[in-house]
């Protein structure tokens, strides 16, 4: 995928890092490159953050093309609300599949009329001037409303939620949720919108495994402990995680194999056992089948 990240002045260094870190993250622990992405501004000079960090760019937004534009403003959104950029978004919008606006970025695209008839959300400090700005959109509370052709996020770490979604539909829940626990965020926990309560019981579920890989819980221990009947387990875990109880734990004791392979010098018997593998051949099947080759292939290269 070919993502497009039009920066404007004072931007938000954090809702681009929560843009981009995601994507290199589900770029490096997939092995592939499922995400390439270049940084635009309007007239293709350095665009200065709102804490004074200079980022360079690869060129002009006229010059752009792709499947998915970011338009990132943040401070001072309303000062880039004029016609030449107002034209320039228009044209964009007929070379990209999408665009998406970040932070204020709703409201730059609100503004060239992209949004019209289509439910939206801007950063919470501007959503009700936004709502009353623009009446043809449908301005939602929400941390991140995916409307088709159109993305909109409130900013800050919300960017990084949205980014899970994307890394989840251009490959895999497997995948979103190893870039999630990579940054220790709570995007483990599935999508945003479902019950607070629910997203909870995932994270303590998480937890529980974490601090039991060398030595796994049965389901049945691992229910009870998560407060959970076991029936009620399947159901979360396939809910929010598009995944059954056993192979998202085995995920995890795999994940922290493969970890053991790349950063450890230890025998492939010593990180079968830390990992719950009784049977080193047992570990390495496993492994083969998860990630595509042996821990010591992975070594190898």
């Amino acid at each position: 995928m070919q993502i497009t990240i039009a920066l404007y002045p004072q931007f938000s260094n954090l809702c681009l890092a929560n843009t981009l870190e995601p994507l290199r993250a589900a770029n490096d622990l997939s092995g592939k490159t499922l995400f390439e992405w270049t940084i635009v501004s309007l007239d293709g000079a350095p665009v200065r953050s709102s804490s004074g960090l200079d980022i360079a760019t690869s060129g002009k937004l006229a010059d752009a093309r792709g499947d998915l534009l970011i338009v990132l403003p943040s401070y001072g959104f309303l000062r880039l609300s004029e016609p030449k950029g107002r034209a320039a978004l228009r044209s964009a919008a007929g070379r990209f599949k999408r665009i998406g606006g970040f932070d204020m970025g709703a409201w730059l695209l609100a503004d060239a009329g992209l949004l019209d008839g289509r439910r939206a959300t801007a950063h919470w400090d501007e959503l009700d001037a936004f709502a009353e700005a623009f009446p043809e959109v449908d301005a939602q509370r929400a941390a991140y409303v995916d409307d088709g052709p159109r993305l909109t996020c409130a900013g800050g770490a919300a960017a990084f939620d949205a980014m899970l979604d994307l890394i989840e539909r251009q490959s895999s829940p497997a995948l979103r949720l190893e870039v999630a626990l990579l940054f220790l965020t709570p995007g483990a926990a599935g999508r945003p919108g479902a019950p607070g309560a629910n997203s909870r019981k995932v994270a303590r579920l998480l937890d529980l495994m974490g601090e039991h890989l060398e030595e796994p819980l049965a389901l049945p221990n691992l229910a009870q402990r998560a407060g959970l009947s076991l029936r009620g387990l399947d159901r979360l875990t396939r809910d929010r995680l598009s995944t059954s109880p056993a192979a998202l734990y085995r995920r995890l004791r795999l994940l922290k194999a493969r970890k053991l392979a790349q950063e450890t010098d230890m025998k492939i018997t010593e990180i079968a056992l830390r990992t719950g593998y009784t049977d080193a051949s047992a570990m390495t099947r496993a492994f083969r089948q998860e990630f595509g080759l042996s821990p010591r292939a992975l070594r190898s290269q």
